[in-house]
């Protein structure tokens, strides 16, 4: 590496907002790190309610928001409307308007309603977004691509903060508009999602999502897909495709810097060049896996916030780093996280995160485990510094990149 990324360090600054949190949740719930508790669907009938408990000594130490006699009418009435609504089998599907079956023509819109029974499932809507950046040059090979004065022009690093910002809301906006033509296009009602459902079709303005059903891992990144293993719960499954997303919003921006450093048109040489650079060392995985792990701990109730790839990159490296440069590239990692969290919470408002949480209560078995919270490095980049961060990755990236032709060539053929 030709940067020294220990000079990074006096770029940084506290987030104090967060390691505020941290510490008061550290402080509070420490004697609960490892504990487990029990979550139990609540019966109409009081007497069997209370010899269902699991463990009574946990059930009385948890801090219960409502009497048992409002737990009980809020599922009545839940119960009343679940049985309310199956009346209502018609939908407009221009306004949403609920109607029952006898009903032919929305009496607002004056179309003819469908069945609710027709309506597509959000898992089978086929997306193909395809992210632009035009410019002067369209590169054919890695040779033109990586040639000596576009190696030149990356180590001059003509590019700021505004510059990056521009590429942020280029990234956002052509994304809303595959979000839209989604919801369009598919007649989607989406207020009358579940929250799972509104993040896979929110995903697939990004990448396309393919579902998998075998092989240990719970997701992963490839090209432009996420695959996601459906056998999860959802609270689990909403958190690895945030998590994966995060991966390709990482290497999107990257691959918008590089383009905009070469006026160059996005291609597959682009993004397999990117690619390379990403995963090449150890510095870039790092910064890669930490800020996806912080991006989906945003999204995540507190204390089921996991960074285990990030430490098993740790482990494999024997030594490689010091533990102020790998401090470093969690800092450098937190500083994009906060650039993705913009991304995301143009659509995933506080309202959806609430949902998020009901989610994971419904779930989640374990009680939250904060000892993941020691893992978190509350330090963030000034602009200069971030700045120079995006140029030590990419020169040093592309340097290494134009010394390994038959390895971007193979991720490109791959």
């Amino acid at each position: 590496m030709t940067g020294n990324i220990n000079n990074l360090s006096r770029y940084s600054r506290e987030d104090s907002e967060k390691s505020k949190l941290i510490k008061e949740v550290l402080k509070e719930y420490k004697p609960l790190m490892f504990s487990k508790c029990y979550f139990k669907e609540v019966s109409l009938d009081k007497d069997s309610y209370k010899e269902s408990r699991i463990d009574a000594d946990v059930v009385n130490e948890l801090d219960y928001n409502y009497s048992f006699d409002e737990v009980v009418e809020k599922d009545k009435a839940v119960l009343k409307s679940s049985l309310d609504e199956a009346t209502l089998s018609k939908y407009c599907p221009k306004c949403g308007l609920r109607y029952p079956k006898e009903e032919i023509v929305c009496r607002d819109c004056l179309i003819h309603l469908k069945e609710f029974s027709d309506k597509i499932d959000v898992g089978d809507i086929e997306s193909n977004p395809h992210f632009i950046f035009n410019g002067q040059n369209d590169y054919k090979s890695f040779e033109e691509l990586l040639n000596g004065n576009n190696l030149i022009r990356i180590n001059e690093f003509d590019f700021t903060i505004d510059d990056y910002s521009t590429i942020l809301h280029d990234i956002k906006s052509q994304a809303f508009v595959y979000f839209n033509s989604l919801v369009k296009d598919n007649e989607i009602d989406f207020d009358e999602l579940d929250i799972l459902e509104k993040i896979i079709l929110f995903i697939k303005s990004f990448v396309k999502v393919e579902f998998k059903s075998s092989g240990s891992q719970l997701g992963y990144f490839e090209s432009d897909t996420i695959f996601i293993d459906d056998r999860q719960t959802k609270s689990l499954q909403i958190t690895t495709l945030i998590h994966e997303l995060s991966h390709f919003l990482i290497q999107e921006i990257l691959i918008h810097i590089l383009c905009k450093l070469l006026d160059s048109t996005r291609n597959s040489l682009t993004e397999s060049l990117v690619t390379f650079i990403l995963s090449y060392t150890h510095f870039t995985q790092l910064i890669d896996e930490y800020a996806a792990h912080n991006v989906e701990g945003r999204f995540t109730i507190f204390g089921f916030q996991d960074y285990s790839s990030f430490t098993q990159i740790e482990q494999r490296m024997d030594g490689e780093m010091t533990k102020d440069e790998i401090e470093i590239t969690k800092s450098i990692g937190n500083t994009f996280a906060v650039s993705i969290k913009e991304i995301l919470e143009s659509l995933i408002d506080k309202e959806m995160r609430e949902e998020i949480k009901e989610q994971f209560l419904i779930d989640v078995l374990d009680r939250p485990n904060y000892a993941a919270l020691v893992l978190e490095n509350c330090q963030i980049l000034n602009d200069e510094g971030f700045i120079k961060a995006i140029w030590l990755i990419l020169n040093d990236g592309c340097e290494v990149a134009a010394s390994n032709i038959g390895r971007l060539v193979s991720i490109h053929e791959g």
